[in-house]
């Protein structure tokens, strides 16, 4: 770069899927659907455990604040790359390219941890049930999330000066729907390979601790269910960890393949196919996931559309 002028990025250019020109419509439609889906699916469980008495129980105020978290990183993404397919410009100022990243880097850590905390909260429900609601106390559930956000608000901080701490001097076309932290190392003039053993270390360590977490505490459920002696009570304690258990391979298998392996293994495409997944499809699919493999959520449910239709008719009763 000795020799030539360098113009300082002051903003960037999001190139999404303009390399599919025929597929346009088609993604504007099957984003816009995946993320009124998520919408409706997440605010629809947070209402649900909020206004339902019998929901009122460590295991629903951790899945209400797993809704959350997947509703707040849909819309940090979704409706930036949904405005895309339609606009002719698709600029993004540095500012908001690094206020996005932070956001999503932060809500990204927040479900890891939250997902290990959720693990746990599962493990003690199962392995010590007379002492549940005497160790999984309200004050306990409100640090625990205390500590995921505070956690995931300090790796994101890291992530994100890491992510700005290099030079950009053009081009300034990001080959990505949102501003991540691979993509714009790529944009880079300046040596990155730093800057890439940090976003892999702090990824992989908050993945392998969350995971480890996991591990240890699906070994100690499995063995507690194992003791069970009636076919029912297995059936009914498998049932109430399979919701997450699920989830679980689901994000982490993606964030795997995005953060934790360095950048050569991949390429920018499959990055982008990977993202989707992680930013829109699994925010709208886990509260399908609880729902429909969860008794107490349906019926729930059940009970509040029963109300609605008792309601409607006795409204059009003559």
């Amino acid at each position: 770069m000795e020799g030539k002028n360098q113009t300082p990025v002051t903003d960037f250019i999001l190139l999404g899927f303009s390399d599919l020109s025929k597929m346009q419509n088609l993604l504007f439609t099957a984003f816009l659907a995946m993320y009124l889906l998520t919408l409706l699916g997440n605010i629809g469980i947070i209402l649900l455990i909020r206004t339902d008495p019998q929901l009122h129980t460590p295991m629903y105020f951790f899945l209400c604040n797993l809704a959350f978290i997947d509703l707040c990183c849909s819309s940090t993404i979704t409706p930036k790359a949904v405005a895309n397919f339609l606009a002719e410009k698709k600029n993004i100022s540095l500012l908001d390219c690094a206020i996005q990243l932070y956001v999503n880097v932060t809500l990204a850590t927040a479900e890891c941890l939250l997902l290990a905390v959720m693990a746990y909260d599962r493990y003690v429900a199962i392995c010590n049930p007379l002492l549940y609601t005497v160790v999984m106390t309200e004050r306990v559930r409100i640090q625990l999330m205390a500590i995921v956000y505070i956690v995931s608000l300090v790796h994101s901080l890291i992530q994100n000066v890491n992510a700005f701490s290099i030079s950009f001097c053009g081009p300034n076309e990001i080959n990505h729907f949102y501003c991540d932290v691979p993509p714009l190392l790529k944009l880079s003039c300046s040596d990155t390979f730093f800057n890439e053993i940090v976003l892999s270390t702090f990824a992989s360590i908050v993945t392998i601790v969350t995971i480890t977490s996991i591990i240890l505490s699906y070994i100690y459920i499995v063995f507690a269910i194992l003791r069970i002696r009636s076919s029912e009570g297995r059936h009914k304690a498998f049932s109430t960890c399979t919701s997450h258990f699920i989830t679980v391979v689901l994000y982490f298998g993606t964030l795997i393949f995005m953060y934790v392996f360095p950048s050569s293994h991949y390429s920018m495409d499959k990055n982008r196919a990977v993202s989707v997944v992680y930013t829109m499809i699994i925010p709208m699919v886990n509260p399908m996931i609880y729902s429909l493999r969860n008794n107490d959520v349906k019926q729930a449910l059940k009970k509040v559309l029963g109300k609605k239709c008792f309601h409607q008719a006795k409204h059009f009763q003559p």
